[in-house]
């Protein structure tokens, strides 16, 4: 668990640590906004193409090799950014990063999922998720320190000599002793599997519900006067209160069942986001911010371990897969939240943009619960992974 947990905390600090330093570096190389944007939307792009494929070969071949190696390529990648010096090299490295970070969270889970019995994922991936969750809060402050202090390449250098011992200690550490079964099985044999798509299903409304609150309220708290100082507080404070729960809810899920709390935490969330119109100010924003933060986030540990009770529960042992699945589930959500909230920030203004979403949430969340859950029979069929 130590394990998995540095290697996602290195993870997420590589990510975060470009927030403050890519807008300079690609104005300096002559970039436009809409560069910048690129270079941030390549990184989701590798991810999602990479991680259905990798979980399959961790599947095939065993977690340590692919675990190890995208460390290898996440530490390559860093290295890549700190000397590139065209816009080109930089979208190349930010490529090669996002197929990295693919792979550490596709095969750090799955190999959660193989070592921890279902009655303790809940908890690990709470913790796994609680480091994650510090990440995003240090990786701005860390990047925009070592900025100041070193110059435009040692971010960078920080970062690569962190993913390169995350690395070493992957190889350097012997093979646990897991408590599910591997299996080789088709991909599509997975995917067809309804609780994983229903698993699936929740993790993109709840992707997508978490992607569009941060750029919305950012710009509602911006025309609201509040600096970035104050803004970067907002969220902050929100962060540290997301962090400090994850592994409470872990341990709720393990106790009272993972989809149980997964489909609860996006009922809740959606009847708290109507606050979200009463943000008036800077001292309404951090209360209501951190309430509803710290109910979505009552979805995230859990849906994790709701993913690995899915896939054991329909009687199969291919976790790399179905945390591949679960990273692209994400992923599209991430993808669909900006773009939809920013269409109804425009159409219908910040204080009724909650009441359109909550509804969707608590229709899309009443699907997903009417879908049979319980031990399945499969047909593992060919072992071939496609």
């Amino acid at each position: 668990m130590s394990l998995v947990a540095f290697a996602t905390f290195t993870d997420i600090v590589a990510y975060s640590v470009a927030v403050p330093v890519l807008p300079d570096l690609t104005e300096k190389l002559g970039g436009s906004p809409t560069t910048l944007g690129l270079l941030f939307a390549a990184f989701g792009g590798a991810a999602l193409l990479v991680a259905i494929p990798m979980g399959a070969v961790s599947d095939r071949i065993g977690r340590k090799g692919p675990l190890g190696g995208g460390l290898v390529v996440l530490a390559i990648a860093t290295l890549m950014l700190a000397y590139a010096e065209t816009l080109p090299a930089i979208f190349a490295a930010r490529l090669v990063q996002g197929a990295a970070d693919a792979v550490t969270w596709v095969v750090g889970f799955a190999l959660l999922a193989d070592t921890y019995e279902p009655a303790e994922r809940g908890r690990v991936s709470g913790i796994v998720m609680s480091g994650a969750s510090s990440a995003y809060v240090i990786g701005p402050s860390l990047g925009g320190w070592l900025y100041e202090v070193g110059g435009l390449r040692l971010p960078f250098l920080a970062v690569a000599a962190m993913s390169a011992l995350a690395a070493v200690a992957t190889f350097w550490l012997k093979p646990v002793q897991t408590q599910a079964p591997r299996e080789q099985v088709p991909v599509l044999s997975v995917l067809r599997v309804p609780a994983v798509g229903a698993c699936a299903a929740a993790v993109v409304v709840a992707a997508a519900t978490v992607s569009m609150l941060e750029p919305v309220l950012g710009l509602h708290l911006q025309r609201l006067g509040l600096n970035p100082g104050r803004i970067g507080l907002v969220f902050g404070s929100a962060a540290v209160a997301s962090a400090t729960l994850h592994p409470l809810y872990g341990r709720l899920s393990d106790r009272f069942g993972a989809r149980r709390l997964t489909l609860w935490g996006l009922v809740l969330s959606a009847c708290v986001m109507p606050l979200m119109a009463l943000i008036v100010g800077f001292t309404s924003a951090i209360p209501i911010f951190i309430v509803q933060t710290a109910i979505l986030a009552l979805v995230i540990a859990p849906s994790l371990a709701y993913m690995g009770e899915a896939t054991s529960g329909a009687g199969l042992g291919s976790f790399g897969v179905a945390y591949g699945l679960y990273n692209v589930a994400w992923g599209v959500g991430m993808l669909a939240g900006p773009a939809l909230g920013g269409l109804l920030f425009e159409r219908v203004g910040f204080q009724q943009l909650p009441l359109w979403w909550s509804p969707a949430v608590l229709l899309l969340t009443g699907l997903v619960a009417q879908v049979r859950y319980g031990p399945q029979r499969h047909i593992a069929g060919s072992a071939t992974i496609l």
